[in-house]
């Protein structure tokens, strides 16, 4: 059975997280999850662990799990690393090697491939930051997808929706083979 490790960011997409869980276990994956502090704001770990059916990663200071190298461990499980949302701090931090949470610290010590699917306001997205970001994430060999167009839950219009979970489905399947 493949295996993902899905990095839940702090973005008001991360419900949809919940959805994508759903889809990628009815498909025969196995799912284990990392909720950022920012995700923890919009949803909690213990919705993600009822829809996975496995324990949430929360924090790098979890003495049990880190007397066991927990994030190395965590960061070698998977066939593959997800991340949704993932937004523009997280793309910033992975662009810049930053490691001061769970979440990006498991992304430094991974030796697995890692798709990221993008979801912030459509002026983050253009940000030359933003850009200059996932050019490097890109070159780096991280697999970013395009984010949907579309309405905005700040009532803005314009590149920068997650894409859809069934989409995200499609692209983690690809990446699995």
């Amino acid at each position: 059975m493949k295996r993902i490790l899905l990095i839940v960011g702090g973005g008001i997409a991360a419900y949809k997280a919940c959805e994508l869980i759903r889809l990628v276990r009815k498909s025969g994956i196995s799912v284990r999850c990392v909720l950022t502090a920012g995700g923890a704001h919009f949803i909690t770990p213990m919705t993600l662990a009822a829809l996975s059916e496995q324990p949430v990663y929360t924090s790098l200071w979890d003495l049990k799990d880190e007397t066991e190298m927990g994030h190395i461990q965590l960061s070698r499980d998977a066939d593959l690393v997800v991340i949704c949302p993932a937004t523009a701090d997280l793309l910033a931090k992975m662009a810049a090697g930053i490691a001061d949470d769970l979440a990006t610290t498991l992304l430094l010590a991974t030796d697995k491939p890692v798709l990221a699917a993008p979801a912030m306001n459509v002026r983050m997205w253009q940000h030359p930051a933003t850009k200059r970001n996932v050019a490097q994430l890109r070159s780096d060999g991280i697999a970013i997808l395009e984010p949907d167009e579309g309405p905005m839950a700040c009532g803005e219009f314009g590149p920068g929706r997650l894409p859809e979970p069934d989409a995200i489905l499609a692209a983690i399947k690809a990446a699995l083979g």
